[in-house]
């Protein structure tokens, strides 16, 4: 078989070396996007669209390659959200070779002369909006490669919607072409606009922050302070309760984490910094404690967050499947909640439950063991100093179990 060479164009033909030049012209057949191969339109290569399937006419490499030289021509950097990784996976990283150029990241970063290298790179091409929720208010400089369908005026919709007034939208559009368009708008300027298909937006923050917007707020972090939250007064999951429920998830990007009795969303919204590109669903019954989610996630510009106002159990089969679902809340029908909690859940999955009376912590005890599940208890005590006249002393909390369950 010869080797297929995947070619990366940079922005254009301009950026091609003439060692990668030498390789376009010697091809026989070139595959790629029906834009990148009509820079050559007097190639006389048989030419090959990759289309709406991708990897289905890469099939094709194998059978060609045997007796022909082939190319797959790329935009960028193939490597890159690009088509070298499938090329590989058809044909085996032996018979591949990658040929780097520049991506849109790094031209939209000398055109716009900043740095690029703190920036938060997101692809919304076939995923929807999940990864910019995930991202925004998380990074002041986000780099955006964007579809048909999430384009520039829909990210300026989703900033408007998340409150994100103070952003800042660069649309960089055909890059490297005579008609390349440079523009930058405010979120409500791009909602209202139309773009060239070919376009890389880059949001900056230029809001003046959480200390100063918020005094006191701070930044979103692990340990949150009652105080720093809107909440009913002492329905709250407690900082230090937080942290170990939380370990107990053991929770990692991409997952979906229900949370069922939210409350005021405390453990969502800390969930959230250690689920980028998951999905966090606070379901609560109450009308006003579901406000106080919505209040905090905004104060905090949580963007994966979905308040769900509803009762449970049955709310919840309606539910994104979940690998991980934490039950701070549902009283009575907490053995309810947690048995359907238990036949949602993927396999692998794992459940968390937080129980401060005796009957609820038996109640999951007995539901968890007669699913035949791994069962863990922890019984948590805190304490916590007061000022007492001249010195201090240590005023307990109410105690705590946390109880947890694997779905093998």
């Amino acid at each position: 078989m010869n080797t297929v060479h995947v070619v990366g164009l940079g922005m254009s033909p301009a950026d091609l070396t003439p060692g990668a030049l030498e390789i376009i012209r010697e091809a026989q057949v070139l595959v790629g996007g029906r834009r990148l191969l009509s820079y050559f339109p007097d190639h006389p290569a048989k030419k090959i669209p990759l289309g709406k399937d991708p990897e289905g006419v890469l099939q094709q490499l194998p059978e060609l390659a045997a007796t022909m030289r082939v190319v797959v021509l790329a935009s960028g950097d193939p490597n890159f959200y690009g088509v070298a990784p499938l090329v590989v996976k058809v044909l085996g990283p032996e018979h591949v070779v990658v040929h780097p150029n520049v991506t849109a990241v790094q031209a939209a970063g000398a055109r716009l002369k900043i740095s690029w290298q703190d920036a938060v790179v997101v692809s919304l091409h076939g995923r929807g909006l999940a990864p910019l929720a995930a991202a925004v208010g998380r990074a002041a400089k986000l780099i955006i490669y964007t579809d048909p369908e999430h384009t520039p005026g829909a990210i300026g919709r989703f900033l408007l919607e998340q409150g994100r007034t103070e952003a800042r939208l660069w649309v960089l559009e055909d890059l490297g072409q005579a008609t390349e368009r440079v523009s930058r708008l405010t979120p409500e300027e791009a909602a209202g606009m139309e773009f060239s298909p070919l376009n890389l937006v880059v949001v900056l923050d230029e809001s003046p922050g959480p200390q100063e917007s918020q005094p006191g707020a701070g930044a979103l972090h692990l340990g949150l302070p009652e105080e720093a939250l809107a909440h009913e007064a002492g329905l709250i999951t407690k900082s230090e309760v937080r942290a170990v429920v939380l370990a107990k998830l053991e929770l990692h990007p991409g997952l979906v984490l229900w949370d069922v009795g939210a409350g005021c969303g405390s453990v969502s919204l800390e969930a959230s910094l250690l689920l980028p590109g998951g999905q966090i669903f606070a379901v609560e019954r109450d009308p006003a404690r579901a406000a106080q989610i919505r209040a905090n996630r905004e104060k905090f510009g949580v963007g994966n967050l979905e308040v769900v106002s509803g009762d449970a159990p049955e709310i919840l089969p309606g539910l994104p499947r979940p690998q991980r679902v934490f039950v701070g809340g549902g009283g009575a029908r907490v053995g309810d909640i947690l048995k359907t909690a238990m036949s949602c859940l993927e396999p692998g999955g794992k459940v968390v439950l937080t129980a401060a009376r005796l009957e609820t912590l038996e109640s999951a005890r007995r539901t968890l063991a007669a699913a035949g599940w791994p069962v863990e208890v922890v019984h948590l005590q805190v304490s916590r100093s007061r000022p007492l006249r001249e010195g201090s002393y240590l005023q307990a909390l109410n105690p705590v179990w946390i109880i947890s369950g694997n779905k093998s």
